[in-house]
């Protein structure tokens, strides 16, 4: 998914218990790209988790495997779809960012910059259209597309965007990375209108992304974080049956849910809301 906000999970479990903190001026060396990365912020709850965040996805075999396993039972899907019969061609509607394309490399440079995520620099990053792929991912596009399935790329970028999106898609040989089959951002952030414009002449065999909106129209127009475990609990059956997720601890439609889809609130707030809803021993 596009992001609109940033923000971190299960680590902050820890970071929760811990007091805002001054981080001085550090060098760090890493030996393997022989690299420095210089910090020089007031840290909060918040950008911490998010440097935590990007190095336990660009880090983490765990992150790997759980990628892995998501494309791995989605080619088991795609096996298993192709022996039906459909009146339609099938299809696959993926998402691109952090289903598809790997961005840590912005968000990890935004929160060593103790700043949050802005429409110009993130299309100052899509511009460079060399962001890596999520582990399994081209391969399985890849297979899927071998098997005469028809991939729809459905994404909350923006028409700005295309031709870079498309040439960052072209590196990696994926299939359908045409203008017809990339479905930008028209208007509001929901993808049930392009879902539906798919479904005029495909049938949808499966749905990738790493935010439930990706999946379903019952999670558009901003559900507290109450109705969507309530819709994810209705849905459950289909996940892993049509609903694919690829794991992102930066950013998503929980995090605006978590703030009550106030996009306005500074670190110090968004800080008091983490500690105040985190689950902590006593």
């Amino acid at each position: 998914m596009k992001k609109s906000y940033n923000y971190l999970i299960p680590v902050l479990l820890i970071l929760g218990a811990c007091a805002s903190k001054k981080v001085t001026t550090t060098t760090v060396n890493t030996s393997t790209a022989n690299q420095v990365a210089v910090v020089n912020t007031n840290t909060s709850i918040t950008n911490d988790g998010k440097i935590w965040a990007s190095l336990w996805q660009q880090r983490a075999a765990e992150y790997k495997a759980l990628c892995f396993q998501a494309y791995n039972i989605a080619r088991q899907r795609v096996d298993e779809g192709v022996k039906l019969t459909s009146d339609k061609p099938l299809a696959i509607v993926t998402d691109i960012d952090e289903t598809l394309l790997d961005n840590s490399p912005y968000d990890a440079k935004r929160a060593l910059q103790n700043l949050d995520y802005t429409d110009a620099t993130w299309k100052q990053w899509t511009d460079k259209a060399i962001a890596d792929t999520v582990p399994g991912a081209p391969a399985f596009f890849r297979y899927a597309g071998s098997k005469g399935v028809t991939i729809f790329y459905i994404t909350n970028r923006n028409e700005n965007e295309r031709a870079a999106t498309l040439f960052n898609l072209q590196r990696y040989g994926l299939p359908n990375t045409d203008d017809e089959h990339l479905l930008l951002r028209q208007g509001n952030s929901s993808k049930e209108s392009r879902r539906q414009d798919v479904l005029k002449t495909h049938n949808i065999l499966l749905l990738c992304g790493d935010n439930l909106p990706d999946f379903d129209l019952l999670y558009d127009n901003h559900p507290s974080e109450e109705n969507r475990a309530a819709t994810t609990q209705k849905l459950q059956k289909e996940f892993g049956k049509r609903f694919i997720v690829i794991p992102n601890p930066s950013y998503g439609d929980f995090e605006g849910a978590l703030f009550q889809f106030n996009y306005k609130l500074n670190a110090a707030q968004k800080d008091s809301v983490i500690r105040a809803k985190v689950k902590a021993v006593k």
